[in-house]
C-alpha cells in the first residue's frame, strides 16, 4: 500500500497592473513597484507572477488569469483618461471561472466609491452626509444643507481629489466659495454654474455631499486593512480643501507605521472588532470577500466627553492601494494564502 503523501500543488497568485506593451514584456517579480508583495508571496509559499494590462492586449491578460489561482489589482478607477470598464468585464468573467479576484469590481462597486459614506451614515464612523442622483436634485437640496455650514461634494467615483469640492455660501451673497482639491485657490460663482460644473458627474453615477470636517486640517489618518485585519497606518497632514495658509504649511509626506503604532490603537480596535463587520454586514460582502488590501480614510471629528478623538469617514481605497506600511506585504500574502487555501 502507497502511503507516501504527495506534495499540494504551489498556489500561484498574479499582480495586475496597468502598462504598455514594453512594460508587460520587461515584468518580473523582481522589478516594479510591487517586489515586496512578490517576496512576501513568496515566504508562505505563493507563487507570484506580474501580469501587465492594457486594453489594446486585454484577451492575452485574460488567458493569462485563466491559468492561475487568484490575482491582485491594482489599477485606478480613472487613469490617463482611462477607466476601469473594460478591465472590470474581463475581472468579472475570469472570476466566474473560478479565478479569487481581489478586489473584485462587484466590491468595489459596494465599498470603494464614494457612495458608502452614505450607505454606512449610521455608523460610528458617519457624519451628516446626503447623496444625489440627479444634477436637478443636488441644486434644490443643496441651498438648505449650506445654510448649516460649509459641504464637500464629491463624485462618486474617482480618485487623487478629482471631482472633489469644499463648498460654502457666502454671508453677503448670492455666490458661493468653492475649492477644488487638486487646487490651490477658491473661485467664487453661482450655485447655478457650480452645479452645471459638476453635471459630468452623474453621467454614470452620484454625487455624494458630506459636512466638511472643521479638523481637517490636524491630518488625516489612514488605516491599512488587509481583509479583516489591520496592516498598519499612514497619518499626513493635507493642503486639499484647507483654506489656512499657516495650516497648508505645515503639509508633508504621508507617514507610514505598523499595526502597532500606539497613537491608533483604538481607531485598530474599532476598525478590527465593530466597523468591519457592521460594514460587511451592511453592504452584504462576505467576509472572506473583503480585499487583500484596502484603506479607510479618516478626518478627526469633535472630541469626545472622556477627551478622546473621534474619526470620521472621507473614503474607502480598494481599487489602487500603493503606497503602503512595510509592515503590509506580509499582511497581505497572509490573507492571500489564508483565501487561497479555501480553493483547495
Amino acid at each position: 500500500m502507497d502511503t507516501e503523501r504527495k506534495p499540494s500543488p504551489r498556489r500561484t497568485i498574479a499582480i495586475l497592473s496597468r502598462g504598455d506593451a514594453a512594460a508587460r514584456r520587461d515584468a518580473t517579480s523582481k522589478n516594479g513597484r510591487f517586489v515586496d508583495v512578490f517576496e512576501a508571496l513568496a515566504a508562505v509559499g505563493v507563487e507570484g507572477r506580474p501580469a501587465i494590462y492594457d486594453e489594446s492586449f486585454a484577451d492575452a491578460v485574460c488567458e493569462q488569469l485563466l491559468a492561475v489561482d487568484g490575482v491582485l489589482v491594482w489599477v485606478n478607477p480613472i487613469q490617463d483618461g482611462r477607466n476601469r470598464a473594460g478591465l472590470d468585464a474581463l475581472l468579472r468573467d475570469v472570476g466566474a471561472q473560478g479565478v479569487w479576484v481581489s478586489a473584485h469590481p462587484d466590491v468595489i462597486l459596494k465599498m470603494g466609491t464614494k457612495e458608502v459614506l452614505y450607505r454606512t451614515r449610521s455608523m460610528g464612523w458617519g457624519s451628516d452626509t446626503a447623496l444625489y442622483q440627479t444634477a436637478a436634485a443636488m441644486r434644490a437640496e443643496l441651498p438648505a444643507r449650506l445654510a448649516g455650514g460649509p459641504r464637500v461634494i464629491k463624485r462618486n467615483r474617482g480618485n487623487g481629489g478629482q471631482g472633489v469640492w469644499k463648498v460654502e455660501k457666502l454671508p453677503i451673497s448670492s455666490m458661493v466659495r468653492v475649492l477644488d482639491a487638486t487646487k490651490d485657490a477658491p473661485e467664487e460663482l453661482t450655485l447655478d454654474d457650480f452645479v452645471r460644473r459638476c453635471g459630468e458627474y452623474f453621467e454614470n453615477g452620484s454625487v455624494i455631499d458630506q459636512a466638511f470636517q472643521p479638523r481637517l486640517s490636524e491630518g488625516v489618518v489612514r488605516c491599512y486593512m488587509a481583509g479583516d485585519r489591520c496592516a498598519g497606518f499612514g497619518h499626513h497632514k493635507v493642503k486639499a480643501l484647507v483654506d489656512s495658509p499657516a495650516a497648508r504649511s505645515e503639509v508633508g509626506p504621508r507617514l507610514y507605521s505598523s499595526n502597532a503604532d500606539p497613537r491608533f490603537q483604538r481607531l485598530r480596535r474599532l476598525m478590527e472588532d465593530e466597523w468591519t463587520p457592521q460594514l460587511t454586514s451592511l453592504l452584504d460582502i462576505a467576509p472572506d470577500d473583503l480585499p487583500a488590501i484596502w484603506d479607510a480614510d479618516f478626518m478627526l471629528g469633535p472630541v469626545q466627553a472622556d477627551g478622546s478623538d473621534s474619526y470620521v469617514l472621507g473614503e474607502i481605497n480598494v481599487s489602487s492601494v500603493h503606497p503602503y506600511p512595510n509592515e503590509a506585504p506580509a499582511e497581505i500574502a497572509r490573507r492571500v494564502a489564508d483565501r487561497l487555501q479555501l480553493k483547495l
